[in-house]
């Protein structure tokens, strides 16, 4: 009888969800989801991840990457400052997951397993370089470079979002935020308004994509990566922001650089667990 393919868990934690799959060889195998406790201790949280993980565990399984969306130092698995989850200021991830499942555990920013997942095993796949945008509550990004993941010192590198932009910072602009904070509307009804027709709705997504087209002329100046993913909720409206992103491209200083740039959104389902698992990987 052969061996049991040896396996990997990719957790995704986000400040409502827990998601965790069980992979081997570039697919999820099994997977378990549930709600985490996002306001309560430190402690019940780690315990919420815990269950998640237990569902899918099996004795073939060697090594657990996790996902989260905070700062992280890599080395350590410290997790620092968690916003959406209050009580995570500190925490000890990596050991935590090591002596409960007695296997190794890596730990990294959410966003960086988004962009390690489509590298893997998605449109990245054939890409040396490759920068992930995640459109979404904001703007989060990670960066792959010479085929590996470049996290920077403390886990800050891609934080594109933090830039200073105008009155605010430029996930204020590329991001639900700017549907709320802008508009004072969600980026979910002005896309069925504009699926309808709508034109005052075009015309918010057509503001979008100049925004969105600003954030990458900076990637460009910063990484000048090979390929640009879009992810995110916000992604799901490419078609209506496509047009006025791509205008504001043509004010980049390089013309050749844009002819050669290739911009697409995401198509890979649950990235974020098979870039976690990733993690496991990439070591």
């Amino acid at each position: 009888m052969a061996d049991s393919p040896q396996t990997v868990i990719g957790v995704d934690l986000g400040g409502t969800n827990v998601r965790a799959g069980r992979v081997a060889d570039g697919s999820i195998l099994q997977e378990s989801t549930r709600k985490v406790s996002s306001d309560a201790a430190e402690e019940v949280v780690l315990e919420e991840i815990a269950d998640t993980i237990q569902e899918v565990m099996t004795p073939e399984t060697t090594a657990i990457g996790i996902g989260v969306p905070s700062v992280v130092d890599v080395d350590t698995g410290v997790v620092y400052n968690v916003e959406n989850i209050p009580s995570w200021q500190e925490v000890h991830l990596k050991q935590f997951l090591e002596e409960r499942f007695s296997v190794a555990a890596y730990v990294n920013n959410d966003v960086n397993c988004f962009v390690l997942g489509e590298h893997s095993f998605g449109q990245g796949r054939n890409h040396d370089s490759v920068v992930g945008l995640a459109l979404g509550t904001g703007l989060g990004g990670g960066i792959v470079i010479d085929n590996k993941l470049y996290a920077g010192a403390s886990c800050g590198a891609g934080e594109f979002g933090m830039v200073p932009y105008r009155d605010h910072l430029l996930e204020h602009y590329c991001s639900g935020e700017f549907f709320r904070m802008v508009h004072q509307t969600d980026g979910a009804s002005v896309l069925r308004r504009a699926m309808d027709g709508d034109q005052a709705a075009q015309a918010i997504f057509d503001e979008f994509g100049e925004h969105l087209g600003n954030a990458i002329i900076l990637v460009l100046h910063t990484v000048d990566p090979e390929l640009i993913i879009l992810g995110g909720s916000v992604s799901q409206a490419f078609e209506y922001f496509e047009a006025s992103m791509r205008r504001q491209l043509q004010t980049f200083a390089f013309p050749k650089t844009i002819e050669s740039l290739q911009i697409v959104c995401s198509t890979l389902p649950n990235v974020a667990v098979l870039g976690a698992a990733s993690l496991c990987l990439a070591d």
